[in-house]
Protein backbone atom coordinates (compact mmCIF):
# COMPACT_ATOMS: atom_id res chain seq x y z
CA UNK A 1 0.00 0.00 0.00
CA UNK A 2 1.19 3.64 -1.05
CA UNK A 3 1.91 6.27 1.37
CA UNK A 4 -0.45 7.94 -0.26
CA UNK A 5 -3.32 5.62 0.20
CA UNK A 6 -2.18 4.87 3.99
CA UNK A 7 -2.70 8.77 4.46
CA UNK A 8 -6.41 8.95 3.19
CA UNK A 9 -7.22 5.68 5.46
CA UNK A 10 -9.56 7.32 8.24
CA UNK A 11 -9.01 6.13 11.61
CA UNK A 12 -11.32 6.27 14.97
CA UNK A 13 -9.74 7.10 17.89
CA UNK A 14 -12.66 7.05 20.61
CA UNK A 15 -15.67 4.45 20.09
CA UNK A 16 -18.90 5.21 22.32
CA UNK A 17 -22.57 4.89 22.28
CA UNK A 18 -24.62 7.78 23.17
CA UNK A 19 -27.98 5.71 23.46
CA UNK A 20 -29.73 8.17 21.47
CA UNK A 21 -32.70 6.44 20.01
CA UNK A 22 -35.05 5.40 22.77
CA UNK A 23 -35.61 1.33 22.87
CA UNK A 24 -32.60 0.03 21.10
CA UNK A 25 -30.83 -2.94 23.11
CA UNK A 26 -27.87 -3.37 20.35
CA UNK A 27 -26.10 -0.85 17.78
CA UNK A 28 -22.97 -1.74 15.55
CA UNK A 29 -20.57 0.95 15.82
CA UNK A 30 -20.70 2.44 12.00
CA UNK A 31 -17.37 1.24 10.85
CA UNK A 32 -17.35 1.81 7.04
CA UNK A 33 -13.94 1.86 5.54
CA UNK A 34 -12.58 3.01 9.12
CA UNK A 35 -9.88 1.17 10.96
CA UNK A 36 -9.72 1.61 14.83
CA UNK A 37 -6.49 3.52 16.10
CA UNK A 38 -3.69 1.37 17.57
CA UNK A 39 -3.98 2.69 21.36
CA UNK A 40 -7.70 4.54 20.49
CA UNK A 41 -9.88 4.75 23.33
CA UNK A 42 -13.59 2.70 23.71
CA UNK A 43 -15.85 4.58 26.00
CA UNK A 44 -18.60 2.53 28.19
CA UNK A 45 -20.93 3.99 29.49
CA UNK A 46 -22.98 2.72 32.86
CA UNK A 47 -25.90 0.24 31.47
CA UNK A 48 -23.62 -0.72 28.63
CA UNK A 49 -21.78 -3.16 27.61
CA UNK A 50 -19.28 -2.95 24.40
CA UNK A 51 -18.40 -6.49 22.51
CA UNK A 52 -15.81 -6.78 19.76
CA UNK A 53 -16.65 -9.32 16.88
CA UNK A 54 -14.32 -10.38 14.54
CA UNK A 55 -15.61 -12.28 11.57
CA UNK A 56 -18.70 -13.15 12.78
CA UNK A 57 -17.17 -14.50 16.51
CA UNK A 58 -17.34 -12.59 19.39
CA UNK A 59 -13.71 -12.27 20.82
CA UNK A 60 -13.48 -9.05 23.37
CA UNK A 61 -16.05 -7.66 26.16
CA UNK A 62 -15.86 -5.15 27.67
CA UNK A 63 -18.16 -3.47 30.73
CA UNK A 64 -18.28 0.39 31.72
CA UNK A 65 -15.35 2.14 32.20
CA UNK A 66 -12.51 4.11 29.52
CA UNK A 67 -10.38 1.23 27.77
CA UNK A 68 -7.24 1.90 25.91
CA UNK A 69 -7.25 -0.87 23.05
CA UNK A 70 -3.61 -2.53 22.94
CA UNK A 71 -2.81 -6.13 22.37
CA UNK A 72 -3.19 -6.57 26.39
CA UNK A 73 -6.56 -4.96 26.37
CA UNK A 74 -7.88 -7.41 23.84
CA UNK A 75 -6.33 -10.51 24.41
CA UNK A 76 -8.51 -12.99 22.51
CA UNK A 77 -8.82 -10.95 19.71
CA UNK A 78 -5.35 -10.75 19.02
CA UNK A 79 -4.87 -14.57 19.32
CA UNK A 80 -8.07 -14.61 16.43
CA UNK A 81 -6.11 -11.88 14.35
CA UNK A 82 -2.49 -13.70 15.08
CA UNK A 83 -0.72 -10.14 15.84
CA UNK A 84 2.35 -9.65 17.39
CA UNK A 85 2.51 -8.67 20.55
CA UNK A 86 4.34 -4.99 19.17
CA UNK A 87 1.68 -4.73 16.38
CA UNK A 88 1.58 -0.62 16.03
CA UNK A 89 -0.91 -0.66 12.64
CA UNK A 90 -4.74 0.01 12.60
CA UNK A 91 -7.38 -2.68 13.11
CA UNK A 92 -10.61 -4.00 11.71
CA UNK A 93 -13.32 -5.16 13.25
CA UNK A 94 -17.13 -5.04 14.02
CA UNK A 95 -17.93 -3.30 17.50
CA UNK A 96 -21.29 -3.54 18.85
CA UNK A 97 -22.52 -1.82 21.98
CA UNK A 98 -25.63 -3.20 24.07
CA UNK A 99 -27.80 -1.37 26.71
CA UNK A 100 -27.97 -3.55 30.24
CA UNK A 101 -30.78 -0.75 31.46
CA UNK A 102 -34.00 -1.86 33.10
CA UNK A 103 -36.90 -1.85 30.19
CA UNK A 104 -39.57 -1.04 32.15
CA UNK A 105 -43.52 -0.99 32.27
CA UNK A 106 -43.59 -3.58 29.36
CA UNK A 107 -47.32 -4.84 28.90
CA UNK A 108 -48.44 -8.27 28.27
CA UNK A 109 -51.74 -9.66 27.47
CA UNK A 110 -53.64 -13.02 26.72
CA UNK A 111 -54.91 -11.82 22.80
CA UNK A 112 -56.92 -14.83 22.82
CA UNK A 113 -58.53 -16.17 25.94
CA UNK A 114 -56.93 -19.35 27.57
CA UNK A 115 -59.43 -22.20 28.51
CA UNK A 116 -58.86 -23.84 31.83
CA UNK A 117 -61.00 -26.29 34.17
CA UNK A 118 -62.89 -24.62 36.92
CA UNK A 119 -63.78 -25.99 40.06
CA UNK A 120 -66.78 -23.68 39.95
CA UNK A 121 -67.83 -23.56 36.62
CA UNK A 122 -66.31 -26.53 35.06
CA UNK A 123 -64.45 -25.32 31.90
CA UNK A 124 -64.55 -21.43 31.10
CA UNK A 125 -62.19 -19.06 29.37
CA UNK A 126 -60.18 -16.52 30.58
CA UNK A 127 -57.86 -13.20 29.66
CA UNK A 128 -55.28 -11.69 31.81
CA UNK A 129 -53.13 -8.81 31.73
CA UNK A 130 -50.36 -7.34 33.29
CA UNK A 131 -46.99 -5.80 32.99
CA UNK A 132 -42.71 -6.66 33.24
CA UNK A 133 -39.73 -5.73 32.81
CA UNK A 134 -36.18 -7.13 31.30
CA UNK A 135 -32.78 -6.39 30.62
CA UNK A 136 -29.90 -7.10 28.73
CA UNK A 137 -27.49 -9.34 30.95
CA UNK A 138 -25.54 -11.56 28.89
CA UNK A 139 -24.48 -10.04 25.45
CA UNK A 140 -22.77 -12.85 24.14
CA UNK A 141 -26.28 -14.87 24.15
CA UNK A 142 -27.90 -12.06 22.92
CA UNK A 143 -25.68 -11.71 20.00
CA UNK A 144 -25.43 -15.11 19.12
CA UNK A 145 -29.80 -16.10 19.86
CA UNK A 146 -31.12 -12.88 18.99
CA UNK A 147 -29.73 -9.41 17.56
CA UNK A 148 -27.04 -10.98 15.87
CA UNK A 149 -25.01 -8.37 12.92
CA UNK A 150 -27.98 -6.09 12.50
CA UNK A 151 -27.19 -1.88 12.66
CA UNK A 152 -29.90 -2.19 15.30
CA UNK A 153 -32.21 -4.60 17.39
CA UNK A 154 -34.34 -3.16 19.14
CA UNK A 155 -36.78 -3.89 22.57
CA UNK A 156 -40.11 -4.67 20.03
CA UNK A 157 -37.63 -7.00 18.02
CA UNK A 158 -37.02 -8.80 21.21
CA UNK A 159 -40.66 -8.55 22.66
CA UNK A 160 -42.03 -10.69 19.47
CA UNK A 161 -40.13 -13.29 21.28
CA UNK A 162 -40.81 -12.71 24.39
CA UNK A 163 -44.47 -12.89 23.88
CA UNK A 164 -44.78 -16.06 22.77
CA UNK A 165 -42.80 -17.63 25.52
CA UNK A 166 -44.23 -15.19 28.09
CA UNK A 167 -48.27 -16.26 26.94
CA UNK A 168 -46.94 -19.99 27.16
CA UNK A 169 -45.89 -19.77 30.74
CA UNK A 170 -48.90 -18.04 31.11
CA UNK A 171 -51.55 -20.75 29.73
CA UNK A 172 -49.57 -23.23 31.30
CA UNK A 173 -49.17 -21.77 34.81
CA UNK A 174 -53.40 -20.95 34.45
CA UNK A 175 -54.38 -24.62 33.67
CA UNK A 176 -52.41 -25.95 36.64
CA UNK A 177 -52.96 -23.55 39.13
CA UNK A 178 -56.39 -25.37 40.36
CA UNK A 179 -57.30 -22.19 41.78
CA UNK A 180 -60.95 -20.96 41.13
CA UNK A 181 -61.62 -18.09 38.83
CA UNK A 182 -63.38 -16.44 41.91
CA UNK A 183 -60.09 -16.33 43.82
CA UNK A 184 -57.92 -15.51 41.29
CA UNK A 185 -58.12 -12.09 42.01
CA UNK A 186 -56.96 -12.70 45.67
CA UNK A 187 -54.31 -14.80 44.52
CA UNK A 188 -52.60 -12.45 41.37
CA UNK A 189 -49.31 -11.89 43.41
CA UNK A 190 -49.12 -15.59 43.84
CA UNK A 191 -49.95 -16.55 40.73
CA UNK A 192 -47.23 -14.05 39.19
CA UNK A 193 -44.22 -15.54 41.60
CA UNK A 194 -45.24 -19.03 40.17
CA UNK A 195 -45.04 -17.13 36.57
CA UNK A 196 -42.18 -15.58 36.89
CA UNK A 197 -39.66 -18.52 38.03
CA UNK A 198 -39.92 -20.47 34.88
CA UNK A 199 -40.14 -17.11 32.69
CA UNK A 200 -36.71 -16.46 34.23
CA UNK A 201 -35.90 -19.52 32.77
CA UNK A 202 -36.59 -19.12 29.61
CA UNK A 203 -35.90 -15.52 28.84
CA UNK A 204 -32.33 -16.47 30.37
CA UNK A 205 -31.70 -18.97 27.26
CA UNK A 206 -31.39 -15.44 25.08
CA UNK A 207 -29.10 -13.55 27.68
CA UNK A 208 -32.17 -11.75 29.09
CA UNK A 209 -33.20 -11.54 32.71
CA UNK A 210 -36.45 -10.94 34.01
CA UNK A 211 -36.66 -7.63 36.69
CA UNK A 212 -40.29 -8.15 37.78
CA UNK A 213 -43.86 -9.63 36.43
CA UNK A 214 -46.99 -8.71 37.59
CA UNK A 215 -50.67 -10.07 36.91
CA UNK A 216 -52.86 -7.03 36.87
CA UNK A 217 -55.99 -8.50 36.33
CA UNK A 218 -58.04 -11.95 35.43
CA UNK A 219 -61.12 -11.92 33.56
CA UNK A 220 -63.39 -13.60 31.41
CA UNK A 221 -64.46 -12.32 27.90
CA UNK A 222 -67.77 -10.72 27.74
CA UNK A 223 -70.48 -13.28 27.17
CA UNK A 224 -69.34 -15.45 29.97
CA UNK A 225 -68.81 -11.98 32.30
CA UNK A 226 -72.64 -11.31 31.89
CA UNK A 227 -73.78 -14.34 32.82
CA UNK A 228 -71.86 -14.62 35.43
CA UNK A 229 -72.99 -11.44 36.21
CA UNK A 230 -76.66 -13.01 36.32
CA UNK A 231 -75.57 -15.59 38.20
CA UNK A 232 -74.13 -13.62 40.95
CA UNK A 233 -77.33 -11.33 40.82
CA UNK A 234 -79.74 -14.41 41.24
CA UNK A 235 -77.39 -15.82 44.24
CA UNK A 236 -78.36 -12.13 45.54
CA UNK A 237 -81.79 -12.82 45.42
CA UNK A 238 -81.46 -15.84 47.06
CA UNK A 239 -80.09 -18.58 45.08
CA UNK A 240 -81.24 -22.00 43.27
CA UNK A 241 -82.54 -23.91 45.52
CA UNK A 242 -86.37 -25.22 45.95
CA UNK A 243 -87.09 -23.55 49.16
CA UNK A 244 -85.32 -20.08 47.35
CA UNK A 245 -86.76 -20.56 44.53
CA UNK A 246 -89.35 -17.65 45.24
CA UNK A 247 -86.65 -15.19 45.24
CA UNK A 248 -85.04 -16.30 41.90
CA UNK A 249 -88.63 -15.88 40.53
CA UNK A 250 -88.40 -11.86 41.74
CA UNK A 251 -85.15 -11.35 40.05
CA UNK A 252 -86.92 -12.24 36.90
CA UNK A 253 -89.80 -10.44 36.91
CA UNK A 254 -88.08 -7.62 38.47
CA UNK A 255 -85.44 -7.70 35.45
CA UNK A 256 -88.71 -7.78 33.04
CA UNK A 257 -89.99 -4.92 33.95
CA UNK A 258 -87.34 -2.25 32.15
CA UNK A 259 -87.69 -4.42 29.26
CA UNK A 260 -91.31 -4.82 29.39
CA UNK A 261 -91.56 -0.52 30.17
CA UNK A 262 -90.20 -0.09 26.61
CA UNK A 263 -93.46 -1.08 24.75
CA UNK A 264 -96.11 1.79 24.03
CA UNK A 265 -99.46 1.62 25.78
CA UNK A 266 -102.50 3.50 27.48
CA UNK A 267 -104.74 3.10 30.22
CA UNK A 268 -107.59 2.62 27.11
CA UNK A 269 -109.59 -0.51 27.97
CA UNK A 270 -108.02 -1.00 31.23
CA UNK A 271 -111.19 -2.80 32.06
CA UNK A 272 -111.35 -5.07 30.57
CA UNK A 273 -107.16 -5.91 30.35
CA UNK A 274 -107.29 -6.31 34.33
CA UNK A 275 -109.77 -9.22 34.53
CA UNK A 276 -107.77 -11.18 31.98
CA UNK A 277 -104.46 -10.14 33.93
CA UNK A 278 -105.65 -11.34 36.98
CA UNK A 279 -107.20 -14.28 35.13
CA UNK A 280 -103.41 -15.60 33.30
CA UNK A 281 -101.67 -14.15 37.00
CA UNK A 282 -104.30 -16.09 39.18
CA UNK A 283 -103.30 -19.78 36.94
CA UNK A 284 -99.53 -19.10 36.86
CA UNK A 285 -99.71 -18.74 40.70
CA UNK A 286 -101.66 -21.71 41.43
CA UNK A 287 -99.40 -24.04 38.94
CA UNK A 288 -96.01 -22.43 40.97
CA UNK A 289 -97.43 -23.40 43.86
CA UNK A 290 -98.58 -26.83 42.92
CA UNK A 291 -94.72 -27.90 41.50
CA UNK A 292 -93.53 -26.43 44.56
CA UNK A 293 -95.63 -28.56 46.95
CA UNK A 294 -95.13 -32.50 46.94
CA UNK A 295 -98.26 -34.40 46.38
CA UNK A 296 -100.36 -31.81 45.32
CA UNK A 297 -103.24 -32.55 43.31
CA UNK A 298 -104.37 -30.46 40.01
CA UNK A 299 -105.86 -27.34 40.79
CA UNK A 300 -108.99 -27.20 38.72
CA UNK A 301 -109.21 -24.83 35.68
CA UNK A 302 -109.67 -20.87 36.48
CA UNK A 303 -113.02 -19.86 35.31
CA UNK A 304 -112.37 -16.36 32.95
CA UNK A 305 -113.24 -13.66 35.07
CA UNK A 306 -116.11 -11.27 33.46
CA UNK A 307 -115.13 -7.94 31.86
CA UNK A 308 -115.98 -5.91 35.31
CA UNK A 309 -114.29 -8.44 37.51
CA UNK A 310 -113.49 -6.66 40.68
CA UNK A 311 -110.33 -5.50 41.80
CA UNK A 312 -107.23 -7.62 42.94
CA UNK A 313 -108.16 -9.28 46.86
CA UNK A 314 -105.92 -7.49 49.70
CA UNK A 315 -103.88 -10.56 50.52
CA UNK A 316 -102.50 -11.00 46.99
CA UNK A 317 -99.08 -11.59 46.81
CA UNK A 318 -96.13 -8.72 45.33
CA UNK A 319 -95.32 -11.44 42.95
CA UNK A 320 -98.88 -11.52 41.33
CA UNK A 321 -99.05 -8.28 41.50
CA UNK A 322 -96.18 -7.61 39.19
CA UNK A 323 -96.84 -10.59 36.92
CA UNK A 324 -100.25 -8.95 36.34
CA UNK A 325 -99.01 -5.66 35.88
CA UNK A 326 -96.22 -6.95 33.42
CA UNK A 327 -99.50 -8.64 31.05
CA UNK A 328 -101.08 -4.97 30.73
CA UNK A 329 -98.20 -3.79 30.00
CA UNK A 330 -97.85 -6.26 27.49
CA UNK A 331 -101.29 -5.98 25.86
CA UNK A 332 -100.63 -2.31 25.51
CA UNK A 333 -103.22 -1.07 28.29
CA UNK A 334 -101.06 0.84 30.79
CA UNK A 335 -98.56 3.27 29.77
CA UNK A 336 -94.62 3.39 30.41
CA UNK A 337 -94.63 6.28 33.02
CA UNK A 338 -97.84 4.64 35.00
CA UNK A 339 -96.25 1.43 34.89
CA UNK A 340 -92.82 2.44 36.26
CA UNK A 341 -94.65 4.20 38.84
CA UNK A 342 -96.23 0.60 39.80
CA UNK A 343 -92.80 -1.27 39.38
CA UNK A 344 -91.64 1.33 41.71
CA UNK A 345 -93.59 0.87 44.45
CA UNK A 346 -94.29 -2.84 44.45
CA UNK A 347 -90.53 -3.32 44.19
CA UNK A 348 -90.07 -1.17 47.41
CA UNK A 349 -92.12 -3.25 49.26
CA UNK A 350 -90.33 -6.83 47.97
CA UNK A 351 -86.71 -6.08 48.70
CA UNK A 352 -87.47 -3.77 51.61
Amino acid sequence: MGIGSFIKKQFIDVLQWNEETEGVLSWRYPMQDFEIQNGGVLIVRESQIAVFVNEGQIADVFGPGTHKLTTQTLPLLTNLKNWDKLFASPFKSDVYFFSTRVQTGRKWGTPQPITIRDKDFDMIRVRAFGMYSYRVTDPRKFFTELSGTRETYTRDNVEDQLRGILLASMANSLGASQIAFLDMAANQALMAQEVKGGLADAFARYGIGLDEFNVASVSLPEELQAALDERISAGMKGGMSADKMAGFTKFQVAQSIPLAAQNEGGLAGMGAGLGAGLTVGQAMGQAMGQALTPGAAPAAPAQAAPASAPAAPAEESIEDRLGKLKGLLDKGLISPADYDASKAELLKKLIG
